[in-house]
């Protein structure tokens, strides 16, 4: 079978498409013909070394993916050859067949296609549990999304709405806010032509903002945490600028502000009995039309190496799907 190599970490060019063995899964995996992967900020981080989370060499990237079930391991009772699928593995996706562990499989809905079920998992669950779990999102507040036209931020600002948020969308460019607008978003700042300072206080007003989510860092943090209300939430998504902020702690005391880490990922080991009544949340406002994957682009494994380079330069609005059988 064919899939995308990282043999050493480094810069993202050197991803290689190759032949290798189909994989054979071990006890409680299942072996995944993969129909659809999507691509993820992690990506672009996992390949260079940069990640918290350090694959043995060689390995393939890709975190989430929808296929159908090829071949079952000991010990796995709840899927069978043949099921319809959503998996989480963390890398591994780019890849025309991937082994997982059976845990981070569900079925895939019937009313929902591969590219969907592909581009849904990690970004929206990621979102709802920061805004929910851990941000507290309340009916009436005020949500700022940085970033707001990628994956997670998308999924943020569909997510606030539903939970009956204001939702302000800050991107960098007129058609990503177009986007962000289109999606649902009551109030966009371009904070490339607009002052981000000046207009958070604007649509702020004395009050101030209820709840960041952030997955981009760098300069926009430190004014995003000045503009929070009372009790104000920062929910710490990521890094998509490249640089981690260093942020002044007394922003925290002054407003008893709160700085939160929102690690979805590793809290499916420590709190796995929240994510299902979460999944089936998502899964009832997809039905809805209430949420939905953006997939700006398709493209095959080969070129898989280009998009997650365009991922990390943040050149992608929504998600970029790779469909190994292209």
């Amino acid at each position: 079978m064919k899939a995308l190599l990282c043999r050493q970490f480094g810069p993202i060019e050197q991803l290689l498409l190759e032949d290798v063995p189909l994989p054979e899964p071990g006890p409680k995996q299942v072996r995944v013909d993969v129909k659809a992967a999507s691509v993820n900020f992690p990506d672009a981080l996992i390949v260079q070394g940069l990640y918290q989370i350090k694959p043995a060499l060689p390995f393939s990237p890709g975190a989430e993916f929808a296929g159908v079930v090829s071949a079952v391991g000991e010990g796995v009772k709840h899927l069978k050859a043949g099921d319809r699928v959503i998996a989480f593995g963390g890398h591994g996706a780019f890849a025309e067949e991937c082994v997982v562990d059976a845990m981070r499989v569900m079925p895939l809905p019937d009313d929902m296609d591969f590219e969907t079920g592909a581009s849904f998992v990690l970004t929206y669950c990621t979102s709802l549990h920061g805004l929910k779990d851990l941000g507290h999102l309340q009916p009436g507040e005020t949500l700022l999304v940085l970033g707001a036209a990628g994956g997670v931020g998308i999924a943020a600002v569909e997510i606030g709405k539903a939970m009956g948020a204001r939702v302000i969308a800050a991107a960098s460019s007129d058609d990503k806010v177009a986007l962000c607008k289109e999606r649902g978003a009551d109030e966009v700042i371009n904070y490339d032509t607009e002052n981000l300072k000046d207009r958070l206080k604007e649509l702020g007003g004395e009050k101030g903002i209820d709840v960041v989510y952030d997955p981009v860092g760098g300069a926009y943090a430190e004014t995003a945490l000045r503009a929070l209300a009372w009790r104000g939430r920062f929910l710490v998504i990521g890094f998509a600028a490249g640089e981690i902020p260093k942020i002044p702690l007394n922003l925290a005391l002054l407003r008893e502000r709160s700085i939160i880490g929102v690690y979805w990922g590793d809290s499916l080991r420590h709190n796995p009995q929240e994510q299902p009544a979460n999944m089936a949340q998502l899964m009832a406002w997809f039905r809805e039309g209430k949420v939905k994957p953006v997939i700006s682009e398709r493209v095959p494994l080969a070129e898989a190496a280009g998009a997650i380079g365009k991922m990390a330069n943040r050149q992608v609005k929504g998600k970029v799907v790779v469909l190994p059988e292209a």
